[in-house]
C-alpha cells in the first residue's frame, strides 16, 4: 500500500468536519450581518437591552447571548446573531464528534454534521437569534458529555452533563425533558440501571437544578408569569387530529423527506441493537429525544405545534439518519439516494438567500418568502411621518412583533409602546408616554378593528393606511388610528385581551 493510499481522506481524518463547521459558520456570519432581523429576533434584542433572569415568554439565555454579541459588534444584526451563528458551528462539530463516540465511522460522523445543516430548520434558521439556538447547543452538549462518560466511565462527565442540561433549561423549558430522557436511556441499555445506583446521575440533577433555580426564583418574584404562560398550554382543551397531521407533514418537510426516512430507520435500528456489543449506540440520542417527541405528539392532539419547537432534537435525529444511511448504501440506487439526501435543504436555502438579494419591492410579489423581512426602515419612517402629520405624541402597536421592529429601527421620534401584553415590558421604563395627549395606534389591518380599539380608548379616529415593502400581501398592509382618552392605565394594565392578536411562540 502506498503512503498516499494509507493516508486517511479529508473526511475520514476528521478535518472535513472542522472545515465544514468553519465554512458554514463564515457563510452564516455573512448572512447574519446582511439579513434584516425577524420580528422575534427584534423582540429578543429588546430583552438584551433589559437583562433579567427571566421574561414572560422564555428563560433568559437568548437575551444574554444577544447582549454578548452586541457588546462586540454593536446594536446591529451581526451583533444580535453573532453567538447563535457561532453556536451552530460548534453544534455541528459536537454532533460529528458525538456520532463518532457512539461507535459510528468517521464518514458517518461527517455525514451527520452535513445532514444536520441540510435540514431546513437549521439551514435557514441556524443563524437566527431565537431561544432554539442555545437550547439546541446545550441539548447536544448534554448528550456529548454523557457519551464521554459512557466511553471512559469517568464520573466527572456527569457534572458536565448536568451543567449543560441546566443551561438548556435556561434557554427553553423543553430542556426539562432531558431528565426523563436520560433516565429512559439508562433503563434501556445494559449496565444503565447500575449507574442509577451511583451518585453520578443524581449529582447531575443537582447541578442542573442549581442552574435552573435562578429562573425559578425570578418567576417566584414575578407572579410565576413564565411558568403560567408556558406550562398553561400543556393542559388539553379538546382533542383533534388536525394538528397531528400538520405536525407530521411540517416536520418531514423541515427535516426534508429523505433525511426523515433515514432518521426513522435509525430510530428503529437503535431499539433493535440496544444491547449488541459493537453496535452504534444510538439509544442515547433516541431515548433522550423520546420524552420531548412524545410531548409534542400529545400537544398536537389539542393545539398547534410550531415548526421550530422540535429543533433541539434535530441533531439526535441527524445522527440516526447518518448511521442508518451507511448501513443501507449497498446498492447503487441507495448510494445515489444517500448523495441526494442533503440536496433539497441546501437548494432551498440557496434559493431563499438569493430571494433576499432582490430589490424591494420584490419582483416576486406575494410569492416572495422574504417579505416578512423587507421594508421595515421605510415603514418606520412612514409611521413617524404620519405621527407628525396627525399631531400624535406617541405611537402604540397591538403586537410585540410590530413594536419590536419599529423599536429596532430607531426612527420613531416620540415614545413607542406595545399596548396589549404589558407583562412583556417594564413599568419602570423611562419611556412612559403622556397619555393626556393623542397617540397613533398602528398594526396590521387584519388586527385593527374600530370596536376593539374603542375598548381601550374613548376617542378613535381613522388616521390612514400604510404599506410595507410594496404591500402585496395581507401581512404588509397596516391601519392607523388616532386615539385619546384611555379607559384604563394602559402603561401598566395594557388594553383588554379582546384585541390581543393572540401570537404564541
Amino acid at each position: 500500500m502506498t503512503e498516499a493510499a494509507a493516508r486517511p481522506s479529508l473526511i475520514d481524518s476528521g478535518r472535513g468536519v472542522l472545515l465544514l463547521a468553519l465554512g458554514l459558520t463564515v457563510i452564516r456570519l455573512a448572512a447574519a450581518g446582511a439579513v434584516h432581523l425577524t420580528e422575534d429576533e427584534a423582540y429578543y434584542r429588546f430583552w438584551a437591552l433589559h437583562l433579567q433572569l427571566g421574561y414572560l415568554d422564555h428563560p433568559p439565555m437568548i437575551g444574554w447571548w444577544i447582549r454578548g454579541g452586541m457588546n462586540l459588534f454593536g446594536d446591529t444584526p451581526l451583533g444580535v446573531r453573532l453567538l447563535p451563528a457561532l453556536s451552530c458551528g460548534l453544534n455541528t462539530w459536537l454532533i460529528a464528534d458525538l456520532t463518532r463516540r457512539l461507535g459510528a465511522s468517521p464518514r458517518a460522523a461527517f455525514r451527520a454534521a452535513l445532514w444536520y445543516n441540510a435540514t431546513l430548520t437549521v439551514c435557514l434558521g441556524g443563524m437566527l437569534a431565537i431561544p432554539d439556538s442555545p437550547a439546541s447547543l446545550f441539548w447536544t452538549l448534554t448528550l456529548w458529555a454523557l457519551a464521554r462518560f459512557w466511553e471512559h466511565r469517568r464520573a466527572g462527565w456527569w457534572l458536565v452533563a448536568g451543567l449543560a442540561a441546566g443551561l438548556a433549561v435556561m434557554s427553553k423549558y423543553s430542556g426539562l425533558f432531558l431528565a426523563p430522557g436520560v433516565l429512559l436511556w439508562l433503563l434501556a441499555v445494559p449496565g444503565g440501571v447500575a449507574e442509577l445506583k451511583k451518585p453520578g446521575p443524581w449529582a447531575a440533577c443537582i447541578v442542573a437544578a442549581a442552574v435552573f433555580a435562578a429562573n425559578v426564583v425570578w418567576n417566584a418574584q414575578h407572579q410565576w408569569i413564565t411558568f403560567i404562560k408556558q406550562f398553561g398550554r400543556v393542559a388539553p382543551h379538546g382533542v383533534t387530529l388536525a394538528h397531528l397531521g400538520e405536525l407530521a407533514v411540517t416536520q418531514i418537510l423541515l427535516f426534508t423527506p429523505i433525511l426523515a426516512a433515514y432518521a426513522t430507520l435509525g430510530a428503529r435500528q437503535a431499539w433493535r441493537e440496544r444491547g449488541q456489543a459493537g453496535a452504534v449506540q444510538l439509544m442515547l440520542p433516541v431515548a433522550t429525544s423520546a420524552p420531548f417527541a412524545a410531548y409534542l405528539l400529545l400537544h398536537s392532539l389539542h393545539d398547534r405545534v410550531q415548526g421550530h419547537w422540535p429543533a433541539p432534537i434535530f441533531g439526535a435525529m441527524a445522527i440516526c439518519a447518518a448511521v442508518a444511511a451507511e448501513r443501507l448504501a449497498a446498492t447503487p440506487w441507495r448510494q445515489w439516494l444517500r448523495r441526494l439526501a442533503p440536496v433539497p435543504g441546501y437548494a432551498v436555502a440557496v434559493a431563499t438567500f438569493a430571494a433576499m438579494a432582490l430589490p424591494t419591492p420584490s419582483p416576486l410579489g406575494r410569492l416572495d418568502p422574504t417579505l416578512p423581512l423587507r421594508g421595515w426602515s421605510q415603514f418606520a419612517g412612514d409611521v413617524d411621518d404620519l405621527r407628525a402629520r396627525t399631531g400624535a405624541a406617541w405611537v402604540g402597536t397591538l403586537s410585540y412583533g410590530v413594536y419590536s421592529q419599529l423599536q429596532d429601527e430607531h426612527r420613531i421620534s416620540g415614545p413607542l409602546l406595545e399596548l396589549v401584553e404589558r407583562d412583556r415590558y417594564w413599568a419602570t421604563d423611562p419611556g412612559r408616554p403622556d397619555f393626556g395627549r393623542p397617540g397613533l395606534v398602528v398594526d396590521l389591518s387584519r388586527r385593527m378593528k374600530v370596536p376593539d380599539v374603542q375598548r381601550c380608548f374613548t376617542q378613535v379616529a381613522p388616521a390612514g393606511e400604510l404599506k410595507r415593502a410594496g404591500g402585496p400581501a395581507h401581512n404588509q398592509r397596516y391601519t392607523a388610528f388616532l386615539v385619546s382618552g384611555p379607559r384604563r392605565d394602559v402603561w401598566i394594565q395594557g388594553c383588554p385581551d379582546e384585541i390581543s392578536p393572540g401570537v404564541w411562540r
